[in-house]
């Protein structure tokens, strides 16, 4: 399918095995972390979807992280931010370290982030002085936010998904409800449209400058 080719295009050795589930994730783990040891900086990202978005807002930006050795890891959710952070510490300072969670998980990086003595962030400007970025409320809302209902909706309309939307928001749990809502619980209904769409919404975003401040400041940093 195409949009499946043009995603690989993106990020090769990366992106093909994301809609596997569970598998996909360990393997896109598996395959950052062989790449740390060469890297000159690592970003720690709680799941796929973060990774694809990254990765895609690098290229719209024109970069080659794989050329810039910068790594991006999926961690498998922000509990195991101490895990990795503490697997990373023999790297030292010759490695850049970064990081992007959504809002609910910030305490959870924080904790880790003084725990493995990475640094003692009290706050979220704190945070970003170390190279970590938080999501508000996570990367879905931030992206619908920057682009707006209208346009969301019009992206998918243009992937053939705009008839399904609209029957989900005549679910009775989801009549009426605020449309930002609506397109975000239609997002992540979904693992295969989660991940097909952080893609997308990440390349509209950039096609228009819009990308959401959290993507472009740890673009920035690394």
């Amino acid at each position: 399918m195409a949009t499946t080719r043009r995603a690989d295009s993106c990020t090769p050795g990366t992106l093909d095995g994301h809609l596997g589930g569970n598998a996909a994730s360990i393997r896109a783990t598996t395959r950052a972390l062989a790449k740390v040891e060469s890297a000159m900086a690592v970003v720690l990202v709680e799941g796929i979807s973060d990774q694809i978005a990254l990765e895609t807002a690098a290229v719209g930006r024109g970069r080659d992280l794989e050329a810039e050795r910068v790594v991006i890891v999926p961690i498998g959710g922000a509990h195991a931010i101490s895990r990795f952070l503490t697997r990373l510490a023999p790297l030292g300072t010759r490695v850049r370290l970064a990081g992007l969670c959504d809002v609910r998980e910030e305490e959870v990086f924080r904790r880790g982030l003084d725990v493995t003595r990475v640094g003692s962030p009290r706050t979220r400007t704190d945070m970003e002085h170390l190279g970590f970025y938080v999501c508000v409320n996570d990367l879905e809302e931030e992206l619908i936010r920057a682009l707006g209902t209208a346009r969301v909706e019009a992206l998918f309309d243009s992937q053939g998904d705009l008839r399904s939307f609209r029957s989900f928001q005549s679910q009775p749990a989801w009549r009426g409800r605020e449309p930002e809502a609506q397109l975000w619980r239609f997002l992540r209904s979904s693992s295969r449209r989660n991940l097909r769409y952080a893609r997308l919404l990440v390349e509209a975003a950039v096609g228009r400058d819009i990308l959401p401040r959290p993507l472009d400041a740890l673009l920035t940093t690394v």
